[in-house]
């Protein structure tokens, strides 16, 4: 069972309107389906039997067969067959007792109607389709005539034909049901009753089933909420409301919060049910699903088969439940390379689901999607075709083509074209999927947070792959003839692609600031944050309440997205075209791509590849260049002296003077070199890098033994290519400058002296004994240059006519940094930044790589977050990186990134980080660097100047002061000043690792 539909049958009494000659006998009957009742609650069904088999027997002695008594006794035994699973049972018996009721009240009376309701359930249970339509709009008729339109039973009667619709994918029928009903039960009954919150749960699952996640998470968390409010969590309406819940966030790509979900949902039904129930079949399903999508088949099978094991004893193998778990069983033993079990296990899901409904139903499409996916990973490529096609048509028919399914299955499609080398069918088939993934991503934005996207994005980071992998596999000749129309499809993909959370994160938070309502959110949202970035400090033992202030902050950010409804350029899809028409003569635009290499095998191996567009281009040109293992060797050197190890990047390749295990390429062997080429005529290069190309300095890679490609080219580095069409605005309205430097990392000694303000707390202090403390990088020691560099800088700055703020020493503090911007400030134009930083990579990396890291390391180490684990360092930092505790509303001088992201620096034109390893931060897919430079970039920075590696002190100062004085004094732009100062010190002999430390990005 994929879902739940909340109809629960419950013992009646009915209105009990008829005159009874025997009170007290009525009184013994209601006492005694009283105590039936409690038994079912234990779970105890054959004692429930019992004391209605009592019951009837009572009331026939005493009251007779002719009386609403009795219709009672044999709808409450109905009843206690349909809680035992015994649905023909319970059939029956409520077939009964529409015949009593229609015989003692009448046919318009409300409790037949009631009774004819369920009646229709149970017959939904058991596949008599048409039966249990037909009844439920016998009872829908009567109670609009009895009771009227605007009553909650009639409201409930049309949710329940909304469920049988929606089940039987008849969408188009189930939706203005649903919409009335919501309605009705609105105005009836309020937005609290647990009525309320079943209709919602269904019109939850429709927008499910119809592919609108946005919709479906905001019904299930309004029926959650009700239903947790009304009876606890302890109840069967709670457990089947996450159960569905769970099922949007695994659709969503977030794992773990579904897997949360399914958890407890599953304990809640273990307790009520039992394990051999079906709600527990229907989570351990679920679960199934869930470690599919983890890729922990092992899992998947165990509980695909303790759900079949379930469902086929309680519900026999032709019910679309047991297809269900069927179908899923198939999927694992697909990825186990079970082929033969597999397929005669969706085969016979197929004759199940199309006995029950018919071959146009979503669920008959869906397992024929998923035999056709099976006979293509088994090259039955004939098999595959027809298939595939079937599934296409009815996908469309059914769902529209903006839905996953449809989506997923033209990636299917595509795959198998590509497999019999005809790419100028699927090429066509991806023009449609590209547009369509677009689409449905930009519209996801309206609804998701950041962390949300996050997950939700990697979605389409397979079809992106699949894509790039066909055009590498073209290139290098082994499959089919070159394409038309590819490369295009492959610039276009990454301009929309690349850095896209990052741009919509932008825009939105630029878009507030024109928004009264959005305002008032965002303030609670940073509220939240703020909080949120304090408990993150700490150990994680002495965190409180940091799950509740992230999905405080998580629904606020979500309501935030929602009150912004122009996202303008942050979501534009442009065309490479576009691009194209802003490159002068002699430039060119390169786009660098990473991707899993997925055709025609899936592989391990991560290949980069160039698109490279320049004035002349039909289309843009791809370029494999090289494994991600063959750079990655390069950039782990485990030399002991950094600077001999980035010296060694910097410099030209030995030739042979020494004897190697095998030829090592240099940097421009494996980067460059494939390009030239394509940019003979060039002079300068806009380019945006990928992967582990966000580490590398592009201007210091060695031509010859006196050139580098700075001195061929002007490099431009940018985020995405995009930004030629659609640059950063950034508007100079405070052209001043503020200025860090000179900091003391330790405490005043007038608060120092103050013992009181220190607790003990468990955070270890970090170790840098092997760094040099002259280094940007090493004991958080006073940086001399730092005070000297930010002295030149300020009188540069004042000849230049530049108003100029300085910070220096104790003034140097996080809370006199997070001021800048602050209620609505402007910003200042230039922002320096002399001081320490760090990044740390990520802990279950590290510990994958080199063992388990000590419990006793970091908070700012072993943080999950990425933008947590990369700072820069302020004023009085060294108490709280000690682990000790800093005096209560005080900061802890730790800027972290995730703080930085929060800020308002739209006004900031330029950003220097004169620190070490700023650049750095974890690199994830297409959204290149999570650290320093995505944080200042969302917080609305043009320019941003920083680092690779730990660079000396004192050579650092000299870039600086030369970068200013060529920028504010000799009037050159800020990427001409910046190179120029790289070059003016390699000029006085420097080596690359004095020099090439720093990199600009716009």
């Amino acid at each position: 069972m994929r879902y739940l539909f909340l109809f629960v049958l419950i013992l009646c009494m009915g209105s009990l309107n008829a005159q009874s000659p025997d009170s007290f006998a009525i009184k013994q009957v209601d006492s005694l389906i009283g105590l039936a009742k409690n038994q079912i609650v234990k779970r105890d069904f054959d004692k429930a039997l019992e004391i209605i088999a009592a019951a009837e027997k009572f009331t026939l002695e005493n009251l007779g067969s002719e009386t609403p008594q009795y219709c009672n006794i044999i709808f409450a035994r109905g009843s206690i067959n349909y809680s035992k699973g015994d649905y023909n049972e319970a059939e029956k018996w409520l077939f009964k007792t529409k015949e009593c009721r229609e015989k003692n009240l009448g046919k318009e009376h409300p409790d037949y109607a009631l009774g004819l309701n369920y009646l229709a359930y149970v017959n939904q249970l058991l596949r008599n389709y048409d039966k249990a339509e037909s009844l439920f709009i016998e009872a829908l008729e009567i109670q609009k005539k009895v009771l009227g339109k605007e009553n909650a039973q009639y409201g409930g009667s049309l949710t329940n034909l909304a469920g049988l619709y929606n089940s039987l994918g008849k969408y188009e029928k189930a939706e203005p049901l649903i919409l009335e009903a919501k309605s009705i039960m609105e105005k009836a009954l309020g937005k609290v009753h647990p009525k309320y919150g079943n209709c919602l749960n269904t019109t939850a699952l429709l927008y499910l089933n119809l592919g609108e996640l946005n919709k479906a998470e905001r019904f299930f968390l309004e029926a959650k909420s009700i239903q947790e409010n009304s009876n606890g969590k302890e109840n069967q309406e709670y457990a089947n409301v996450i159960n569905n819940l769970a099922i949007v966030y695994r659709d969503l790509g977030n794992y773990p919060k579904a897997e949360a979900l399914w958890l407890e949902s599953m304990g809640i039904k273990e307790k009520l049910f039992g394990k051999e129930s079906l709600g527990y079949a229907s989570s351990a399903n679920n679960m199934g699903s869930l470690y599919y999508a983890y890729g922990d088949f092992g899992k998947s099978e165990m509980y695909n088969l303790l759900a079949k094991d379930i469902k086929a004893k309680l519900l026999g193998k032709e019910h679309p439940d047991y297809a269900s778990s069927v179908n899923n069983l198939a999927l694992v033993y697909n990825r186990t390379g079970k082929f033969k079990g597999a397929e005669s296990l969706l085969l016979e899901a197929l004759t199940i689901y199309e006995k029950a409904f018919g071959n146009e139903n979503i669920e008959y499409v869906n397992t024929s999607n998923n035999l056709a996916n099976l006979y293509l990973d088994f090259e039955e490529y004939e098999k595959a075709e027809p298939v595939f096609l079937e599934s296409k048509v009815k996908f469309e028919k059914i769902l529209g083509k903006e839905n996953r399914k449809y989506t997923n299955n033209l990636n299917g499609l595509i795959s198998l074209y590509a497999h019999l080398n005809n790419f100028s069918k699927a090429e066509q088939l991806l023009v449609e999927l590209i547009d369509l993934d677009q689409s449905m991503l930009i519209s996801s934005t309206k609804f998701l947070s950041e962390t949300e996207l996050t997950r939700y994005i990697v979605n389409f980071k397979e079809k992106s792959d699949n894509l790039y992998s066909y055009q590498f596999a073209l290139k290098k000749g082994s499959s089919g003839s070159p394409s038309n129309i590819l490369p295009s499809l492959l610039f276009n993909n990454t301009l929309f692609y690349k850095g896209f959370l990052m741009n919509t994160s932008k825009k939105i938070s630029i878009l507030t600031n024109f928004n009264p309502k959005a305002l008032a959110i965002k303030a609670d949202l940073n509220s939240y944050r703020r909080r949120l970035s304090v408990e993150y400090s700490k150990p994680i033992a002495e965190r409180k309440g940091v799950a509740d202030l992230e999905e405080k902050a998580n629904l606020a950010e979500k309501e935030l997205v929602r009150s912004v409804t122009n996202y303008g350029d942050a979501v534009r899809q442009l065309q490479w075209k576009e691009v194209q028409t802003f490159l002068k003569k002699e430039e060119a635009a390169v786009e660098f791509v990473s991707f899993k290499l997925s055709f025609p095998k899936i592989t391990d191996s991560i290949i980069y590849a160039a698109l490279v567009i320049k004035p002349d281009n039909n289309q843009p040109v791809f370029i494999p260049l090289f494994e991600e293992k063959s750079l990655d060797s390069l950039l782990n050197n485990k030399s002991d002296r950094k600077a001999d190890y980035v010296n060694s990047l910097y410099t030209l390749a030995d030739r042979g003077v020494t004897i190697n295990d095998g030829p090592k390429k240099s940097l421009y062997e494996i980067i460059w070199k494939p390009l030239e080429k394509a940019l003979t005529g060039i002079k300068t290069i806009y380019f945006s890098p990928s992967g582990l190309l966000h580490r590398i300095n592009l201007d210091a890679i060695p031509v010859s033994e006196t050139e580098t490609l700075a001195d061929k080219y002007q490099l431009i580095e940018l985020n995405s290519t995009r930004q030629l069409v659609i640059p950063d605005q950034v508007k100079i309205t405070n052209n001043e400058a503020t200025l860090f430097g000179g900091i003391q990392y330790e405490l005043d000694s007038t608060i120092q002296n103050n013992e009181a303000i220190f607790a003990s707390r468990s955070r270890g202090e970090l170790s840098f004994s092997s760094v040099d403390s002259t280094l940007r990088g090493g004991t958080w020691n006073y940086l001399a240059g730092t005070e000297r560099e930010v002295t030149s800088i300020e009188t540069i700055m004042q000849s230049a006519g530049v108003p100029v703020s300085v910070k220096k020493g104790y003034a140097a503090t996080e809370e006199s940094f997070k001021n800048i911007g602050a209620n609505n400030s402007p910003s200042p134009g230039i922002l320096h930044i002399a001081t320490h930083g760090y990044f740390f990579p990520d802990p279950k990396v590290q510990a994958k790589s080199n063992g388990l890291i000590g419990q006793n390391e970091s908070v700012f180490k072993l943080s999950d977050h990425p933008m947590l684990r990369s700072g820069i360092i302020m004023a009085g930092c060294n108490a709280s990186w000690q682990g000790k505790q800093t005096l209560e509303g005080r900061e802890d001088g730790i800027l972290t990134a995730y703080e930085i992201s929060q800020m308002n620096l739209s006004n900031t034109e330029l950003v220097v980080l004169s620190a070490c390893e700023t650049g750095l931060g974890d690199i994830q897919g297409n959204e290149g660097v999570y650290g320093l430079q995505r944080a200042f970039k969302i917080a609305g920075v043009k320019y941003l100047i920083m680092s690779l590696w730990q660079v000396p002190d004192k050579q650092t100062s000299l870039l600086m002061t030369t970068f200013y004085k060529k920028w504010l004094e000799d009037k050159m732009t800020i990427p001409d000043a910046f190179h120029a100062a790289q070059k003016e010190l390699r000029k006085i002999g420097l080596d690359p690792y004095q020099w090439a430390g720093f990199v600009l990005v716009e």
